[in-house]
């Protein structure tokens, strides 16, 4: 016992004596220790490393959850020139699944993950969805980070017009929501980008508009309901001069005092939105280009 007595009293004398051994041996412990905690802690823990995440929006019957199921059961087989879904109906709460993009040997990339998450469309269950594309948005709550937002709209229903006010409208308040959170990172570090695919579906029916015509019609009425909103403002007593400075300016959409409104106003605030046809049954042009504009951007 006496000697290790003696023995722990010289370490303890060798440790606390100023010496270049000491000192070398003190600094590399103090900077390994967290690397090495860390390692210990999360290096083996899968819940801990947060995949990119893609967000699912839209109207109700849109295909929201028909394309979630989509690309879920053929996750392997997505090129195929035939896909399987399976009856859906309209949800109420968010839902998730785990896919991925398969490695790509012409360009040595592994396999990735990502998360797509779809949201309901109903327009009292749309605040969730929303709340994900504020300034204030929490990445670490939902262990993701969201790389592009799919915005899917039914090109059959906006045929006729009915439709196209409704969907106008949420999409606007999608645009605005990632236009304020660009506008928020001014001045501070900027906040990555996030990508808009504008998703025409159900481009299989013979009633359903082409791509193009979607996209100029979505336009217009962006355009129509910027200016409603910038009226309504005016006619409460805001002046101009307010409305451009003020916070309520962060309700113009695009270009401030453009007279038209287009989807290339949003490179403005770096905000790339994509206009591409598809359907989510396996006739017509599928839904391959769309899981190729999300591959690219993950």
């Amino acid at each position: 016992m006496a000697f290790d007595l003696e023995g722990l009293k010289a370490f303890l004398t060798y440790i606390l004596t100023p010496s270049a051994p000491v000192f070398t041996a003190g600094f590399i412990i103090v900077c390994l220790f967290p690397i090495l905690l860390h390692f210990i802690l999360h290096g083996r823990d899968p819940k801990f490393i947060s995949p990119p995440s893609v967000l699912l929006l839209g109207p109700s019957g849109a295909g929201k959850t028909a394309l979630l199921t989509l690309f879920e059961r053929n996750n392997s087989t997505i090129s195929s020139e035939k896909l399987t879904t399976a009856p859906t109906h309209t949800s109420q709460a968010p839902g998730t699944v785990s896919l991925t993009i398969p490695s790509d040997p012409s360009d040595n990339h592994p396999p990735k993950k990502f998360l797509l998450i779809d949201t309901p469309g109903h327009a009292k269950l749309r605040s969730h969805a929303l709340s994900l594309l504020s300034p204030t948005a929490s990445p670490e709550s939902a262990r993701s980070k969201l790389t592009s937002v799919v915005f899917l709209v039914d090109a059959a229903a906006l045929a006729d017009g009915d439709a196209l006010p409704s969907t106008a409208a949420y999409l606007y308040d999608t645009l605005l929501a990632l236009q304020k959170r660009m506008g928020a990172g001014r001045g501070s570090k900027a906040p990555s980008s996030i990508p808009v695919l504008v998703a025409a579906n159900k481009l299989d029916l013979f009633t359903a508009l082409p791509a193009a015509l979607v996209k100029s019609n979505l336009e217009a009425e962006l355009g129509r309901i910027r200016k409603t909103r910038s009226k309504g403002l005016l006619d409460s007593g805001v002046g101009a001069d307010d409305l451009a400075a003020g916070e309520e300016g962060d309700d113009w959409l695009g270009e401030y005092g453009s007279e038209k409104f287009s989807f290339k106003q949003m490179l403005e605030f770096d905000i790339e939105v994509d206009v591409i046809g598809g359907s989510t049954t396996g006739d017509g042009p599928g839904a391959e280009k769309w899981w190729k504009w999300i591959a690219e951007r993950i």
